[in-house]
């Protein structure tokens, strides 16, 4: 009966023994006394029993059993009908259910703040009684932590002015001035970012800000502050930002500096930025490097639907096209499988909407193999960003996959980029960071040059992580991980190597949208997956008519065609032997009802 978002999300972690020991006593309790507070104790974290028993209050998250089903978002056109369905779909499904909730916290006169990106509440000060009322009602699934995760910031190095270059090297090294003598700077894209917040007035980000309107500025909707209050962990309440700002700003030069490097541009020597000619929009979810679960959800809510400065009126047609994440939320510092689920499920949802998530895969590169183990980076849907030095070598620290969700082993990183002694803006100037956190923002700023280049791809997420794939410098090492080969590509150290953005966006060019059918979606489902050795078997449900099975690459052009003869088709062998490896897309047509799956040969 215990949870799902508790069960099976990332096994193979431990926990202080302890814990589990007053865990099981908790339980019982509940389970002994059933006519007192814990009868419903199976549907609470362990880690708000606990606080329960030595604080008697603590934060958490209450979620929902229903979730929205936005399978039909992947059946509409464009980024901006994505957005507006997947955004109403969301709210509506939050508002009604969570509706008899209310009733209960109003009686106990307990404060909450509604979610919508999940279905979910957050109570700053759940006591137990209440927490007892609440899992009780059938609508609640679980009862999970909302503890404070520390940011551990990257290695800061002192400038040397006479290493620097017009363009930095990170910039050079992927491509991305080359793009530019094409035109194509990232004009008409918006890329975002949660962290540390922003110098909004920086010489290299204000006229890149979207706020900036000629000499006039607005900061609704372009703007936004999770930080309410400080964090228990810091030794003091004095935040240089305050709380809940009402203008962009940066606590610490982190935030600020992953801005510069995916836009960054003062127009007088320091072309520091991916993407010069994208806009900028942003939200602060750390206070002086201690976020939690709540305030990334708040951001991610806050992306896929942009609100005024009294966080009212949303409106998901000014969602940015792709997000930077160079944060972490760890199992050492609190995070677990129960608020990891309702992040994972805030990034899948904001994929419906056509949003691209880039997330930093983490700096724990020294631990091996595996050591891709801080969420968002192992999540499937994450796109996860290893790092690499100016000679093309992974860097030291950057985090080594495969990650392992559930049962399965997941390849991570996706791709790599320059990440170790990357010159960008910081409040008042510019220094050089190393970290995975300086690699995830070239790939961001690439995602801009890329929807600059070809606008049909706005909101095309796998399409465009696909290019990106494809097109990427295949690097080996002798590291092999989890039967992943360091000598194959890709592999668990660069995964499909280091961007090439040239080569995506002149592959971008090439690309016409592909044909989607109109009819209803179906989840098709290939094993094994990535494909080692030839044949992988198509799992294809129940079909309601005769139909055929379609193999692409991911600009959409047609490799292979198998007919299924016969409705209730279940299952189809496919070999893949002559095709090289690679990212491609299985396509199933039959009847009214189609179905896509992306597939990896490696």
């Amino acid at each position: 009966m215990f949870i799902r978002l508790l069960q099976g999300f990332k096994k193979g972690h431990n926990h202080n023994p302890m814990k589990h020991v007053l865990f099981n006593a908790l339980c019982l309790f509940g389970i002994v006394l059933t006519s007192g507070p814990f009868v419903f104790a199976q549907k609470i974290e362990r880690e708000v029993l606990e606080a329960f028993s030595t604080e008697g209050y603590t934060e958490a998250l209450v979620v929902l059993v229903e979730q929205a089903d936005l399978r039909f978002a992947q059946q509409l056109p464009n980024k901006e009908a994505k957005g507006e369905y997947v955004f109403q779909k969301l709210r509506s499904t939050a508002e009604r259910s969570q509706a008899p909730l209310w009733n209960i916290l109003r009686s106990a006169k307990v404060s909450a703040t509604p979610l919508w990106i999940v279905n979910a509440l957050y109570i700053p000060r759940l006591d137990q009684a209440t927490a007892s009322l609440l899992a009780a009602h059938p609508a609640v699934e679980a009862i999970v932590s909302n503890p404070s995760t520390y940011f551990s910031a990257p290695r800061m190095e002192i400038e040397n002015s006479s290493l620097r270059s017009a363009v930095e090297w990170g910039i050079e090294k992927i491509g991305a001035a080359a793009v530019w003598s094409k035109g194509i700077t990232g004009q008409g894209v918006v890329i975002a970012g949660q962290d540390t917040g922003y110098d909004w007035e920086h010489i290299t980000l204000k006229q890149k800000y979207r706020g900036t309107e000629g000499s006039a500025i607005n900061h609704n909707y372009n703007w936004h502050d999770a930080i309410n209050k400080a964090s228990p962990l810091n030794a003091d309440t004095l935040n240089p930002c305050g709380f809940s700002s009402k203008i962009p700003c940066d606590d610490g030069s982190h935030g600020t500096h992953t801005m510069g490097t995916m836009l960054g541009d003062d127009g007088a020597g320091n072309q520091i930025g991916v993407a010069p000619g994208a806009r900028w929009m942003g939200c602060r979810n750390m206070d002086r490097g201690w976020g939690s679960p709540f305030t990334y959800l708040d951001c991610f809510q806050w992306f896929l639907a942009p609100t005024d400065l009294k966080n009212q009126n949303p409106n998901p047609k000014l969602a940015p096209h792709v997000i930077n994440n160079s944060w972490g939320c760890p199992e050492i510092e609190g995070c677990g499988p129960g608020n990891w689920g309702l992040m994972e499920k805030a990034i899948i949802n904001l994929r419906a909407a056509g949003v691209v998530v880039v997330v930093s895969a983490g700096n724990d590169g020294s631990q091996g193999c595996g050591s891709v183990n801080d969420a968002p980076a192992f999540f499937p849907q994450s796109f996860a960003i290893g790092a690499t030095r100016i000679d093309d070598v992974i860097a030291r620290f950057s985090s080594r996959g495969p990650a392992r969700w559930g049962d399965s082993l997941v390849l991570k990183p996706n791709v790599s980029a320059p990440g170790q002694g990357i010159r960008s803006s910081v409040p008042g100037g510019f220094a050089s960071f190393s970290g995975t956190s300086m690699a995830g923002p070239h790939v961001a700023g690439a995602v801009a040059l890329i929807i600059s280049a070809n606008p049909a791809l706005a909101g095309q997420v796998e399409a465009i992580e696909s290019l990106l794939e494809k097109t990427a410098i295949p690097l080996t090492d002798s590291m092999s991980c989890s039967g992943l080969r360091g000598s194959n590509n890709p592999n668990a150290v660069y995964g499909y190597g280091r961007i090439n953005v040239l080569a995506a966006v002149e592959a971008a060019l090439l690309i016409t949208p592909v044909d989607t059918p109109t009819q209803q979606k179906i989840a098709i489902r290939a094993a094994p997956n990535p494909v080692t050795e030839g044949n992988t078997q198509v799992e294809l449900g129940a079909l309601p008519d005769v139909g055929r099975l379609e193999v692409l690459d991911p600009t959409g052009r047609l490799l292979q065609r198998h007919m299924l003869p016969q409705a209730n088709f279940q299952t189809k062998t496919l070999t893949l032997d002559t095709l090289p490896a690679g990212t491609y897309f299985i396509r199933v047509i039959a009847g009214n009802v189609y179905g896509y799956q992306k597939i990896v040969k490696i």
